[in-house]
């Protein structure tokens, strides 16, 4: 985790202004030079930078400045913030033009043969058809299996990289526990 604050120079430049905090206290803070805080402090660093108050971006209270202010030799301490940031990406179902809709078993089809370590069930899932038809096209049953060409997925934007990144890690999990399984069954 960081331990500096958003936007160091600025944030010293407001602690140099509005507090009597030393250029110690503030330089440790601001994970800056003590020459760079006197330099503020003379007008001649940062020129031009607008003080970011910390207290209102809520990387410090008053009480922690007061706290500090009465001691010289007291550090000043980041208050961190955990905040849970969640994506709705997942839950979203993205349209997939008609166009489109007839790449999904080439699709698979590149999947299955540059990722073979993927189920039918993920491939199906990347790319929006059935577990069923993923099957067929693997097992070269698939109704127009002679017609597929393989097209990479990601490039004709039906899920992105990061998307199949994630499915390659969790086969790879799953592969891992199936071997370790195995291993202990043979012993």
């Amino acid at each position: 985790m960081n331990s500096t604050p958003l936007m160091p120079m600025a944030t010293a430049v407001w602690l140099v202004e509005n507090t009597s905090l030393t250029f110690k206290q503030i330089a440790e803070f601001c994970d800056l030079h003590e020459v760079e805080i006197q330099g503020i402090a003379d007008g001649e660093v940062a020129k031009g930078i607008i003080g970011y108050n910390p207290i209102i971006a809520g990387q410090l209270t008053k009480e922690e400045i007061n706290l500090s202010s009465n001691d010289a030799n007291r550090p000043l301490s980041l208050k961190m913030n955990e905040i849970k940031i969640e994506s709705n990406e997942k839950k979203l179902k993205k349209y997939i033009p008609l166009s489109k809709r007839q790449d999904k078993p080439d699709s698979a089809l590149w999947l299955i043969k540059q990722h073979s370590i993927l189920k039918d069930s993920q491939i199906a899932k990347l790319v929006g058809i059935t577990k069923n038809s993923a099957t067929a096209i693997r097992n070269k049953s698939y109704w127009n299996f002679n017609n597929l060409n393989a097209k990479d997925p990601v490039a004709m934007g039906l899920f992105t990289q990061k998307d199949l990144a994630d499915a390659l890690d969790k086969a790879d999990r799953r592969i891992r526990k199936e071997n370790k399984e195995k291993e202990k069954s043979e012993n």
